[in-house]
Parts: structure tokens; sequence; C-alpha cells
């Protein structure tokens, strides 16, 4: 069993290794040049702002799981989240680096440049103030589409189960 163990470990370690044969691009780590494209291309979007609330939620989380267990320190506790909240807040930019490091493990140097381009441009701009607008409404369809269709699903269970005799 254990000789099976170390064989299905050693073909496994194999597998992995042609596969990263076989896809360099994937195995490259991005340039510090794409790296800071893909991190002003998040900037320029606002999408550095989604990591803003992490960490005064973390702080406020861990300080409501003491105060319900210390009632009695609440004031310490307060004082102790905002030391912490400041503390840790600079520690977001490892989210933002992380998100540029994605971005730029997708796209070429060249294709960020070009969808920073584009983000800087007039469109672009209107782009980002809008899409917002538009995912909310869209959001709002889908709802309004959903409810319509789930009342006609159903009437047609209700027609079909009372086809077979059955009232629901």
């Amino acid at each position: 069993m254990v000789a099976n163990v170390v064989g299905r470990s050693a073909c496994a370690a194999l597998l992995a290794l042609v596969l990263a044969a076989l896809s360099p691009a994937q195995a490259q780590q991005p340039s510090a040049n794409a790296i800071a494209l893909a991190k002003e291309i998040i900037i320029v979007k606002g999408g550095n702002a989604i990591y803003d609330p992490v960490v005064p939620q973390l702080v406020d989380r861990a300080r409501t799981i003491f105060l319900q267990a210390n009632p009695l320190f609440g004031k310490d506790l307060g004082e102790v989240a905002a030391k912490l909240q400041a503390e840790f807040t600079p520690r977001t930019a490892e989210l933002l680096n992380d998100g540029a490091k994605l971005y730029a493990s997708k796209f070429t140097e060249q294709e960020l440049k070009d969808v920073l381009a584009f983000y800087k441009s007039p469109v672009g701009r209107k782009v980002i103030a809008q899409e917002p607008v538009i995912l909310d409404q869209s959001a709002a369809n889908v709802d309004e589409w959903a409810n319509k269709v789930a009342d006609e699903v159903i009437a047609k269970f209700r027609a079909e189960m009372r086809r077979r005799g059955k009232e629901i």
C-alpha cells in the first residue's frame, strides 16, 4: 500500500512537471512592469475600493465575538479595534498586489497597456462610470424576469399535476 501511495505521488509529481513544461506561459511569473500596469488598471477602474471594507469587517467581527463573551470590556475592545484597524489597513495593499498579479498572469504587457489606455480614454471612463448602473439594472431585470418565469413554471406544474389528477 505504501508503495502504491508513493507511486501515485511520483506519478502526480511527474504529471505536474510535464504540464508545467507544456504550458510555459502559465509557469512564468508576470514581470514587475506587467504587475504595475495591472495595478494601475485596477485603480483606474476603482476596483481597489473592494478591498477597503475588508479590514474593518475583520476587526469588527473579532471585536463582536470578544464583546459577546466579555460584555464589560466594550470600551477596551473598541480601543483595541481602532488600533488594530489602523495597523492592518495598510495590508490591503497585499490584496491589490494579488489582484494585479492575477491580471498580469492573464494578459501580455501590451494587452495591459491597451486595456489601461482604453480605461483612461473618454469612452473607457464612461464604461467605468456606467458599468455599475448597467449591472444594477441588469440584476433588477433578472429578478423581474425570474419572478415572471417562476410564476409561469408554477402555473405549468399545477396544470400538469391537475391533468394527472393531483391538486397542488
